[in-house]
């Protein structure tokens, strides 16, 4: 019963999936063999049953191509207004997609899902604009033919000599929530292009002499339904995985070899090619990586890898499992795929083998049935055993120390005299039977430490040993009583299974161990890669670990802004073998997204294998390995691991690339918006006061005639507006000195009472028509403050509040001490803050009232908040009641130093 509960991740997966669902809008694709089959009618045919259940349909875009069946059924719908884009001094008509957008229908229609766009609209391709809709939570009809799937594109163009030239992905086609088959006969399809409910007379002709020929058409309707029922298959299998359906559904024949650890792999594999051909049916070459199959002989292991090559070039899918019981993996995954076939070796085991353990193909006839079993005979068995030679160790991992063998014999000879010696001490208070026991443990002991030859050794020489010392006549190895013959037996057969047991326990876990710490290995590369911030601490992480675990030079070769791969200047000068990589065969691999090098089939004598970085957007760049010893890195287990790795890499070179693109983005539109608003201010407060200057200077200068008193108004007035220009440029000057970083501070210990004094009578022509209240304790202490800066916070303070507030408004300066800070505040009791505007004020750029109102560019608040923030303080705004605003900032208290101390005269006594 547990085996058959479902998967809890897999349901969270489903549920999140199926949430995504509902927030997008269904795909329902009208599919057929080629164009004249009735697609668009069947699609505005659907869309028409829809209007009558009261569901909101829109026409986006349906061609008619003047069929005026199809005219007569899109008459009865609203129909989008198509959006003129120009193109080369002509306005073409394109689906509006903001038009869609802001209509949002519940259904849409979106003829020709292939067309591609006119240049200048948003998206390229119609599907692109087809996924915008689905994502807003529209529905989308829409049609496609054959030709115009991505996968087939070539094998039409082979079939009839016309290459398509607008192609939609396959994964479009592939997440569409509905498929509809829309199809005709070639002699019927023939005989609507005659009719001219096709083409006009003219193109039909055409036509048929071309791309309308009857084998054309045949094969195309072929491949249509064949793409259907693919996808029928798929929809099948992910019914059945979610619903844990067990038995297979025979709906489509699926067979899977199973490649083991025979010799004849090849001839299986071409077998089974053979096989799927004759049937048409996909298949699966699989291999299952048990703890026994990982203790093959090296060449054992090169030669299924490059069976599983054979079966991947042969058309099959492969796959590389691993689990402890090779029928009941291959059994699970067989189901998982619905494999109606299995195509298995025939056993070379002997007949009085296959009583002692049933063969593979007997046990998955017995476990299954409802999936059928071929079984292939070998020919070439003993031919090619001999010409394979001799190995001598597996993978580098699970090989068992050959220094430590030897070592191993003398410890297992070591524990037989050692049990003998604590036997013979104990030989008066133990039966026979317990001596049997101490002897069995010294046989775990060394098969535990040692391995199973010195496993098998030690259980011999116990049987040995026994016999000399313990049974009688002792001393001798001749025995009295038969009976002991039978304990003999039983003992070596004991001490056989346990040693072998042991030595498989300690191999098991031997792997388990691998496996540990391949997967912590993974876990340690995540980790790193997640917290990466910039390319080369990416390239960093992946070469220390990658280089560990494979023991190998290892080099990410990454592509410039011209899609070149390049090699890293500082590997190339850190390691002087780094000339082993050659980048021509990187750029190979970077562009054909394929790897290429050591064990692959494109330059498999290159010493390099070269594999393409590919994250889900594009490929990131190429990973090159040079390991001296080739099975560590093409032993299944290895190369999912380094499968993996390149996969974690690309993922992280994409998510720094695109945060890179994220703040690059971010900084253009704050600098744009910077700019605007500088030129915009700039272009009002400094063309205002320039207007006025070349006017008043020209009214001076071309009537002297004027009164004296006029011509000295005339004269404050330019002095007033020259005085606007220079604060203004002040302001942009300071603004970039705090910006730039070269604000330096010649901080005093001093009153800030002369402070407020110099600043308010540097702001007394601004204040001349408000009134001024003080609000200052008289034994405020010293502080250490920049007076000239302070100063400028002050005037910039009063400056504020005086061409904010109305005139013979009262404009109040407070001071206290508070705790280990000093605040000042300026209160007037004018308008007041926008709400919201509180910490908003202080921003670049930032003015309180509408654009304009006020002369000015923003900088005033922000300069006092830059120097304020540099002296170590804070500064607030906020309104008051009933009316008016209040900026508050603080300078810290410090220990001020003490004053120094004066001697009384005789004459001030």
């Amino acid at each position: 019963m547990d085996d058959k509960r479902p998967d809890p991740d897999e349901l969270l997966n489903k549920i999140q999936q199926e949430e995504a669902k509902q927030q997008r809008g269904r795909l329902k694709i009208f599919f057929g063999g080629c164009a004249g089959v009735g697609k668009t009618f069947a699609m505005l045919s659907a869309a028409g049953a829809q209007r009558q259940q009261g569901i909101d349909v829109v026409a986006g875009v349906v061609e008619t191509h003047g069929r005026s069946e199809t005219a007569q059924l899109l008459a009865d719908l609203e129909v989008l207004p198509p959006k003129l884009i120009e193109y080369r001094d002509r306005q073409l008509p394109e689906f509006d997609l903001d038009g869609a957008l802001a209509r949002k229908p519940s259904l849409i229609l979106i003829d020709e899902l292939a067309h591609s766009n006119v240049a200048g609209s948003r998206h390229p391709k119609r599907w692109q604009d087809v996924e915008e809709l689905l994502t807003a939570g529209i529905s989308v009809y829409t049609t496609v033919n054959v030709q115009h799937l991505e996968s087939l594109n070539d094998i039409v163009g082979q079939i009839t000599g016309i290459r398509v030239w607008e192609t939609v992905p396959d994964h479009v086609f592939e997440k569409a929530d509905e498929i509809t088959l829309v199809d005709l006969t070639p002699d019927e399809l023939l005989q609507r292009l005659k009719e001219g409910k096709v083409y006009l007379p003219q193109q039909a002709e055409h036509a048929i002499q071309h791309f309308f020929r009857k084998g054309n058409l045949i094969a195309l309707r072929e491949l249509a339904l064949r793409r259907t029922a693919d996808r029928v298959d798929a929809q099948m299998r992910d019914y059945r995985a979610d619903r844990s359906i067990h038995p297979v559904w025979q709906a489509k024949e699926r067979l899977m070899v199973c490649i083991g650890s025979s010799l004849e792999g090849d001839q299986l594999v071409r077998s089974a090619a053979r096989l799927a051909t004759g049937l048409r049916a996909d298949w699966l070459a699989v291999y299952v990586e048990t703890p026994g199959l990982q203790r093959l002989p090296a060449n054992h292991r090169d030669r299924i890898l490059k069976t599983l090559k054979l079966a991947q070039e042969l058309g099959a899918e492969t796959a590389v499992l691993s689990g402890s019981e090779l029928a009941s993996t291959l059994m699970s995954y067989a189901r998982s795929h619905n494999v109606t076939k299995w195509v298995v070796g025939k056993s070379s085991r002997s007949s009085l083998a296959r009583l002692w353990r049933t063969s593979l193909a007997d046990e998955l006839a017995n476990r299954s049935q409802d999936i059928d079993v071929y079984v292939v005979s070998h020919t070439l068995a003993s031919e090619t055993a001999a010409t394979l030679p001799a190995a001598n160790a597996i993978s580098l991992e699970f090989e068992e120390n050959s220094e430590r063998q030897p070592q191993g014999y003398v410890w297992a000879i070591a524990a037989g005299i050692g049990v003998t010696f604590i036997a013979a001490g104990l030989s008066n208070f133990l039966d026979l039977a317990n001596v049997i026991m101490l002897y069995l443990l010294a046989v775990v002991l060394v098969t535990v430490r040692f391995g199973r030859g010195a496993g098998v050794f030690a259980s011999i020489l116990s049987v040995v040993i026994f016999d000399f010392f313990f049974v009688p006549p002792k001393l001798s190895l001749t025995i009295a009583d038969t009976q002991y013959l039978f304990t003999f037996v039983v003992m070596l057969v004991i001490s056989l299974i346990i040693s072998h047991l042991t030595a498989s326990l300690r191999y098991q876990a031997r792997v388990a161990s691998y496996r540990e710490r391949r997967a912590s290995a993974l876990y340690a590369l995540s980790k790193e890669l997640s917290s990466a911030l910039t390319v080369a601490q990416i390239i960093e992480i992946s070469t220390e670990h990658l280089r560990g675990m494979f023991q190998a030079q290892i080099a990410l070769l990454l592509p410039d802004s011209r899609e070149k791969v390049r090699q890293p200047v500082a590997e190339m000068q850190e390691n002087p073998r780094f000339s082993l990589f050659d980048p021509g065969i990187a750029q190979w691999v970077y562009d054909n997204q394929q790897p290429a090098g050591l064990g692959t089939n494109t330059l498999p004598a290159n010493p390099v294998l070269y594999l393409p970085l590919r994250a889900p957007m594009r490929t990131r760049g190429v990973l090159a390995m040079a390991q001296a010893n080739s099975r560590q890195i093409f032993q299944p287990e290895q190369q999912r691991l380094l499968d993996t790795f390149a996969a974690q890499i690309a993922l992280a070179l994409e998510r720094v690339h695109y945060v890179e693109i994220a703040q690059d983005v971010l900084v253009s539109m704050e600098a744009e918006r910077l700019r605007n608003s500088l030129l915009s201010a700039i272009s009002h407060d400094l063309r205002t006061p320039l207007t006025a200057i070349v006017g008043l200077s020209s009214t001076l200068s071309t009537q002297p005639e004027l009164p004296v008193q006029t011509r000295q108004e005339l004269a404050n007035a330019l002095y007033e507006e020259a005085l606007r220009i220079n604060g203004l440029v002040t302001n942009l000057l300071d603004m970039a000195r705090l910006q730039s970083g070269g604000l330096k501070l010649n901080q005093q210990w001093q009153p800030i009472e002369e402070v407020i004094g110099s600043a308010l009578r540097a702001s007394e022509r601004l204040l001349s028509k408000h009134q001024i209240a003080t609000d200052l304790p008289p034994d405020l202490p010293l502080l250490l403050f920049d007076a000239v800066l302070i100063e400028r916070v002050l005037c910039n303070l009063l400056e504020n509040a005086a061409k904010y507030t109305p005139a013979e408004s009262c404009i109040t300066l407070h001071g206290r001490v508070n705790a280990d800070e000093f605040q000042f505040s300026v209160i007037d009791n004018g308008p007041g803050l926008t709400a919201g505007m509180e910490e908003k004020i202080f921003d670049k750029f930032t003015r309180g009232e509408k654009k304009y109102s006020q002369a000015g560019v923003g900088l005033g608040l922000a300069i006092c908040k830059a120097i304020v923030e540099a002296h170590g303080g804070k500064i607030t705004a906020e309104n008051v009641q009933p009316t008016g605003a209040k900026f508050t900032f603080t300078l810290p208290l410090g220990q001020s130093p003490p004053l120094p101390e004066t001697e009384l005269t005789d004459d001030e006594s």
